[in-house]
């Protein structure tokens, strides 16, 4: 009997943990069968492929719309969540005061309550779609099944979902590739700390004139008592600008199949589950596959019946900080142009898990929301000044979801360009082609007109002298259709010349991708899938074809340099992570940078630092001055700072990797690393659920491959780069090739959370539809 027993107390753990781990498993969705809902009019079929992706057949849109939300709840229920508690300002709630700064940063900027007021104005079809949507959500959400790991870990639950949860979505990727005010606090402080002439800024910023006036005149000493240091640490990682993405077209003539090729891979952080989920689906009036992001019922790139569309960021300056001066007599009020007029005030309480409600006094002016607030305590102004942010996103008659909306259902040119006439933020470069044969290119958006100023620095916001005086008017926005070339390509490269009459942005991104791309172009006459797809894999950088050079002018200081510097000569310039030749580079450009600048640029170093290749030229070419150590005596050259900088690189790739530089690869520093949004903090379970793999490419090449320079620990991961690529061929549109990482699931217990990891690294692709594996229908009651 005792042995009996001692038997069951040591099985009980282990049929608890079983019991506990089948009950999880009633998380991951239903495939086949049918499943009853409310809310629905009539059956839907949803066939999932063999890595997990859906169509789904309905009898109207509004079901589909439905099917949609049941789809998304499934697959990516605590990303949506996530998602939804960041635009409102709510995820203290369930983390406590680690996000604090995001919630103060979301309710200060009033993002859900724009979302809200945003719903209102939208078209009764639309409206319908995110209600049927909702509802979908909603239906899963009362089905008796476990919940998301993720949820039991907080101890937590998923509230109903909300029209205005969809909506909220827009104005975060708005600020996650626009947020270039972070840009102008950097300028700020990098004038007003550190002193920088505008010869020095010159070189800091190459595109920027160097003739062109950078002092703040007047209102230089307003910004004086702004805690500029503070204000930039309060704004949580996802403000942007984020770029790197490529998108090209080519017209029937450049193709094998006679009709156009529309390519295009959008870069974002890669994160665990990532950003998109993929589904085709199929209604009267509606036949779209692509890309959605979880939380959304919309495909936001992707095709229908007619058309091909792909997104990458054009990086236009569509927000600016304005300096309020307080009016001296009443703290309550701040000086504008037709007098003292009072803050706009609203109240806000942040719960707290586990502490005190936070409230806040939210502080607004003619111009927009006041951030200076997030670097002090709330309504108390410093030194008489306010910092205030107009953005074209913070619009309150932003219908921008009413162009996503229409695009999914335009037939032709006339129909898509004219759905973007309703869109605001973020400005985009988008391609398109259509069964027809005819290509076309549009960058739509609101960009401000200004009376005064280039939005490259805060201005003063209580004379009106720098006030918006309007938008570029849409048909002078950037567009084309049918160019002699027969091509369109866009690489966050400069898209306007010198003679367009408005300004997009003083900061474009470097060209080379976008020469890269052409280059491509050039060399085959007639492109296929096949070709296309070889594009999107290259791995060639112009940065280290341009920089070399230079660099490798420098005598070697050690026998283990002249050895690298040998392997570097060799080098063909692609970052293959098989080769170590790429993390020799990458090291030696990461430490020269480091050296030459921090000095230089003292407290804002660690947040201006990057690889700046155009800027590295500049100082090896132009301004060799800059290669001198402030802090000696003697005056270094740039060869023996160049030397010196090898020499420390080697010393820490030995550490990391070794003392055999034939041992060395760049895929060991540079995996592409996906964080999870919740597991990756989670102490064993985050290395356990790690996903990470050696990948190809680097800061410019075509397939993209950023990395965290700034980090001590990791500086060559792979963090930022292709979340989705498309190739579309007009001749037999539904072929059209995708690719996602890390999974379609976002429930760490499917098999699909990260079965396209190895395929999307490998630039494998594959069709909506292929291999189907399931069909569950859903059914009214």
């Amino acid at each position: 009997m005792l042995r009996r027993i001692l038997l069951v107390l040591l099985l009980l753990p282990l049929v608890v943990i079983a019991a506990g781990y089948l009950w999880l498993r009633s998380s991951l969705p239903v495939n086949e069968g049918r499943l009853v809902l409310p809310g629905l009019a009539a059956e839907v079929r949803i066939t999932r492929d063999a890595q997990g992706i859906p169509t789904i057949s309905a009898a109207s849109e509004r079901d589909a719309a439905f099917a949609l939300g049941v789809l998304h709840a499934q697959d990516r229920l605590f990303q949506m969540d996530l998602m939804r508690r960041f635009g409102a300002g709510r995820l203290s709630e369930w983390f406590g005061p680690a996000t604090l700064r995001a919630d103060r940063f979301s309710r200060t900027l009033g993002l859900y309550r724009l979302a809200e007021l945003q719903y209102q104005q939208l078209a009764p079809e639309l409206r319908v779609g995110l209600d049927a949507y909702a509802a979908g959500v909603n239906a899963y959400l009362a089905q008796r099944h476990a919940l998301p790991p993720e949820y039991y870990l907080l101890d937590a639950t998923p509230e109903p979902w909300r029209p205005a949860d969809s909506l909220v979505w827009g104005k975060i990727i708005a600020i996650q590739l626009s947020g270039n005010f972070r840009g102008e606090l950097l300028h700020a402080r990098l004038i007003e700390q550190q002193h920088l002439t505008p010869e020095q800024l010159a070189v800091l910023y190459p595109p920027y004139p160097k003739d062109a006036p950078v002092a703040l005149g007047d209102a230089s000493k307003w910004l004086e008592g702004l805690p500029l240091d503070r204000i930039y640490a309060s704004l949580p990682p996802i403000v942007g600008p984020q770029s790197a993405s490529n998108n090209w077209v080519v017209d029937g003539s450049h193709t094998v199949s006679g009709k156009p090729l529309l390519a295009n891979d959008p870069h974002l952080d890669y994160t665990a589950p990532g950003p998109w989920y993929l589904a085709r689906i199929e209604a009267p009036g509606l036949a779209v596959a692509g890309i959605t992001s979880p939380g959304v019922p919309i495909v936001v790139i992707g095709h229908n019946a007619r058309i091909a569309w792909g997104f990458t960021t054009t990086g236009s300056d569509v927000e600016d900080l304005f300096i309020e001066r307080v009016d001296p007599d009443d703290a309550a009020r701040y000086l504008t142009p037709d007098g003292a007029q009072p803050f706009a005030t609203r109240q806000e309480e942040i719960r707290v898990r586990g502490a005190a409600p936070v409230a806040l006094t939210v502080r607004a002016t003619r111009h927009g929301p006041v951030i200076s607030d997030l670097g002090t305590d709330y309504g108390q102004p410093a030194a008489g000044t306010a910092l205030a942010l107009q953005a074209t996103w913070l619009a309150a008659d932003d219908r921008s979801p009413e162009a996503l909306w229409a695009v999914n259902h335009a037939g032709n040119w006339s129909e898509f360009r004219g759905a973007f006439q309703r869109f605001v933020a973020p400005q985009q470069n988008i391609v398109y082609a259509d069964v027809d044969g005819n290509i076309g290119f549009i960058a739509p958006a609101r960009v401000p007109i200004r009376a005064r100023g280039d939005g490259w620095l805060p201005v003063p916001g209580w004379s009106g002298e720098y006030d918006w005086t309007g938008y570029i008017p849409f048909d002078q926005l950037p567009q084309g259709f049918n160019p002699p070339s027969g091509r369109f390509v866009s690489a966050n490269n400069k898209i306007v010349p010198d003679s367009y009459p408005y300004l997009l942005t003083r900061n474009w991104d470097l060209p080379n991708r976008a020469e890269r791309i052409n280059a491509l172009l050039d060399a085959v006459p007639k492109q296929s899938p096949d070709s296309t797809a070889t594009m999107q894999a290259d791995t060639l950088s112009l940065m280290a074809k341009d920089l070399l050079p230079l660099m490798l002018q420098a005598p070697p200081a050690s026998k283990q340099a002249g050895v690298a510097i040998e392997r570097l000569k060799a080098w063909d310039g692609r970052m293959d992570r098989n080769q170590a030749a790429p993390l020799i580079f990458a090291a030696w450009l990461r430490e020269f940078t480091r050296t030459v600048l921090a000095d230089k640029l003292g407290a804002a170093f660690d947040d201006y630092w990057g690889m700046h290749p155009d800027v590295v030229h500049l100082v090896l070419t132009e301004h060799t001055e800059w290669c001198d150590d402030r802090g000696t005596q003697t005056v270094e050259s740039c060869d023996v700072r160049l030397a010196a900088a090898l020499e420390r690189a080697l010393a820490q790739l030995g550490e990391a990797y070794g003392r055999d530089i034939n041992a060395w690869r760049w895929g060991k520093a540079h995996e592409a690393q996906f964080t999870g949004l919740l597991w990756s903090r989670v102490p064993v379970l985050g290395g356990i659920l790690g996903l990470h793999l050696p990948a190809d490419g680097g800061y410019d090449t075509v397939n993209s491959g950023a990395t965290p320079i700034r980090s001590a620990d990791h500086p060559f991961a792979d963090v930022h780069g292709p979340t989705l690529r498309m190739i579309v061929d007009l001749s037999d549109i539904d072929a059209t090739q995708f690719m996602i990482a890390p999974g379609e699931s976002g429930n760490p217990l499917s098999r699909h959370y990260s079965d396209l990891m190895r395929p999307w690294r490998d630039s494998v692709y594959l069709r909506l539809g292929e291999s189907p594996r399931g069909t569950l229908v859903l059914a009214p009651p």
